[in-house]
């Protein structure tokens, strides 16, 4: 019974930002849980640990080992991806906006409200406080949207939304510096990214990115005091050191350097900062010294639409830009040349990224469910999924276990590979909700029941619906069933209280089933007779003799209305669970009770003492809709209006 979370089907991407480590690995967001997609083995995974409420932001480190995510409630888990455990838990003071490594790993940078937090990283080693705040910024007037590191990560870019972009320094710099300000832009700022000179490696320009899809570029002129980063050595030529001088004063406030020349040894006196770390001249390529001005402004044109997410690859000196309007464009800077601009939805793209190598565009929109991965240069896709747009109702395993079934409020059933989490086939014929899903034997087949009064037959291996069983009289369908055969296919509905019975390989109705005063919401075929059990919310269960024509042939009253019904493998007991709570088992062959399971209290839940009883933590509204017996039929499932799945031992009728 040693039960572990393994995979999470349905929703490949649902909010927060994507991120490509190790060059093909995605990072997504679901919920609060984290998907890790291997796009060469085309694999995905979730990792067990799990938030208290929807992630929001993620950041992993350069090296692909550390991951660290933000929820909605701003608690911060750092988490070691290679082993999937989380490492370290931090709960910061305000919403966090924004959050990124530096190139070296060594720091984390927090957008915390107004705040620019930069932390140390934790690694490998044991600490009893693993996080430790080293610099606090408070320059922005409002609050922090877009961070970037500098490739020495020395400096950094901070965008706010009061419309400014700034310039920070890390090191401590003797006189004081005031963030240089990059001012122009009339919206929100969304990215702010760092250009380098591929043939020095220095910093030669910086882009600003705001929401009215405007994108600034600002170009660096070295002066001549930052051309010479390193101090005029004063003092006199004196004599040298005696052995064992410490280089650096305890205090950490000065040192003296003895530098050898062909004048004897001079000394050279240096300042550092409380920290211990050098000041700015230890800084190779010192951005504050010099000047920035603004080269030009591109406008990305896409008016009335708003710029909603943005990368910036700098090997390759290209721009990814996603839009409210489902249309996202690839452009060629400094010198603005749109490469490809395309449209995948009409909802807005809330999450695009590189990989490491710049070939591959990952693609997210929120509110679709949908991520792709499209390489851009071959113009084809590497991944694309999406998820249900609605709540899921009902899923069904194919016989063999290698496919799930999946069956939605947004009229959609999705068929997935159980081993590689992935979405092969998507069938939208039906025009109302999809409430009951059922294999054939064999795996190539699918039926589907829906609310738009249809019955479907879907060919898995040409994708396509085969056959459509209809009633006379419109009807919703919410419950379904077939026999061992395949012969006979059977639906209950909501609205008629009938039970339909059409024959599989004409699609011709044979039968209707009247007998029930209420919704027909359980149906299922004994495993080894012709008997069909169902299950209605007028309190009883019947039993029908199909093939011979004979009506009810069993009527098992209950005092609460009956939810579903289920047969235990070898056909000579039926589970069902009612509305109080409770799950009964029925000998079907003599008609008797056998035993009941009080379950109210274990699908509630416990709660303290001091709790305030409230709707949530109430057991009277609590009961099991689905009930599933394990193969051997000496343990039942049963899950429902609960966050719990609860276990039972049906000899013992124990949780």
């Amino acid at each position: 019974m040693n039960y572990r979370f393994q995979n999470l089907l349905g929703a490949p991407y649902r909010g927060g930002n994507a991120i490509i480590s190790d060059n093909s690995n995605l990072i997504t967001p679901i919920g609060n849980r984290i998907s890790v997609t291997d796009l060469i083995k085309s694999e995905t995974k979730t990792l067990p640990c799990e938030s208290s409420s929807n992630i929001s932001r993620i950041a992993v480190s350069p090296d692909g080992t550390f991951l660290i995510t933000i929820d909605d409630k701003s608690r911060c888990h750092f988490i070691n991806l290679r082993r999937h455990v989380v490492l370290h838990r931090m709960t910061m003071k305000k919403p966090v906006s924004a959050i990124k490594f530096s190139p070296d790993g060594g720091l984390i940078a927090f957008g915390v409200g107004k705040l620019v937090q930069i932390w140390r990283s934790p690694g490998f080693r044991k600490e009893f406080f693993p996080f430790q705040l080293i610099r606090t910024f408070a320059d922005c007037d409002e609050t922090v949207t877009a961070l970037d590191w500098s490739p020495d990560s020395n400096y950094l870019l901070v965008g706010s939304k009061d419309l400014t972009v700034r310039l920070l320094c890390l090191k401590k710099i003797r006189g004081g510096y005031k963030p240089f300000l990059f001012l122009g832009h009339r919206e929100s700022i969304v990215g702010v990214f760092f250009g380098i000179d591929n043939k020095s490696g220095k910093v030669c320009r910086v882009y600003t990115i705001s929401r009215n899809c405007y994108i600034f570029t600002w170009n660096y002129i070295e002066s001549e005091d930052s051309n010479n980063n390193t101090e005029d050595l004063q003092g006199q030529i004196s004599d040298p050191p005696s052995p064992g001088t410490p280089e650096k004063n305890p205090s950490g406030v000065s040192t003296e350097i003895v530098v050898s020349g062909a004048y004897g040894n001079v000394r050279k006196r240096k300042e550092f900062d409380d920290t211990g770390d050098n000041a700015e001249g230890e800084i190779e390529f010192p951005l504050h010294k010099g000047k920035w001005e603004l080269l030009k402004k591109d406008h990305f044109g896409q008016t009335p639409a708003r710029l909603t997410a943005c990368d910036y690859h700098r090997g390759l000196d290209l721009v990814v830009v996603g839009f409210s309007n489902g249309v996202f464009g690839l452009y060629q800077m400094p010198d603005f040349i749109c490469l490809h601009s395309l449209s995948i939805s009409r909802e807005k793209i809330t999450t695009a990224c590189f990989n490491d190598l710049g070939n591959w565009l990952t693609l997210g929109c929120a509110r679709l469910g949908q991520l792709l991965v499209w390489e851009w240069r071959s113009e084809s896709y590497i991944l694309k999924q999406q998820g249900h747009y609605f709540d899921v109702n009902c899923v069904a395993y194919s016989p063999d276990s290698q496919l799930l079934a999946t069956g939605a409020d947004d009229n959609k059933i999705k068929v997935w590979t159980v081993s590689s989490g992935f979405c092969f086939v998507t069938f939208s014929e039906h025009t109302n909700a999809v409430t009951a899903l059922h294999f054939m034997t064999g795996n190539n087949c699918l039926l589907s029941a829906s609310m738009d009064g249809t019955v479907r037959a879907w060919d898995l291996f040409r994708y396509r619906n085969f056959r459509t069983f209809t009633s006379p009289q419109s009807r919703q369908f919410v419950s379904l069933a077939s026999d061992q055969s395949g012969e006979v296919i059977c639906a209950g509905t909501l609205d008629s209280f009938e039970i339909f019975v059409w024959s599989m390989k004409t699609g011709r109705l044979l039968d209707i089933l009247s007998g029930h005063e209420g919704p027909v919401h359980g149906l299922m075929f004994s495993p080894t007779t012709a008997i069909l059990a169902s299950s209605s919310w007028d309190k009883t269960v019947r039993l029908w003799d199909v093939f011979e024509g004979k009506g009810a042939v069993e009527t098992f009253p209950h005092t609460h209305d009956v939810l579903t019904v289920v047969y235990r493998p070898d056909g000579k007991q039926l589970a069902c669970s009612t509305l109080d709570g409770q799950i009964h088992f029925w000998d079907p062959l003599d008609g008797v009770l056998m035993h009941t399971i009080e379950g109210r209290r274990d699908i509630a839940g416990g709660r303290l003492m001091t709790d305030r009883r409230s709707a949530a933590n109430s057991s009277s509204g609590k009961f099991f809709t689905s009930l599933c017996y394990s193969a051997d039929g000496s343990y039942i499932l049963a899950g429902g209006s609960s966050k719990y799945i609860c276990m039972y031992c049906v000899a013992d009728q124990v949780c």
